[in-house]
């Protein structure tokens, strides 16, 4: 494994460690999220040059957008629950009341 793939897949690692382990906050949630895709979006641009095709190249592309969507999604949540809720605290949302 090249160091270029062990860089990738320890950044990955560790956002879903992040994700898995530190869930006090909404906030963390979503960095950890947004890193793993920031991860993912790096390792598929880097893709195409590595194995020099160019038929990949709308792949992270698509993903980024994507990724924006999801952050967008992740913000409107963070800001709706902290209007309601008083605090992004994860252990506050009851996720069984309406």
């Amino acid at each position: 494994m090249s160091a270029l793939h062990l860089s990738f897949f320890s950044a990955f690692t560790l956002s879903s460690l992040g994700l898995a382990f530190h869930r006090t906050h909404l906030i963390s949630a979503l960095l950890c999220l947004e890193s793993m895709m920031l991860s993912m979006y790096v390792a598929l641009s880097m893709w195409p040059i590595q194995t020099q095709t160019a038929s990949a190249t709308l792949l992270p592309l698509l993903m980024l957008a994507f990724s924006a969507c999801e952050a967008a999604t992740g913000l409107a949540l963070l800001v709706a629950s902290t209007r309601t809720h008083g605090s992004d605290h994860l252990h506050n949302f009851n996720l069984l009341q309406c």
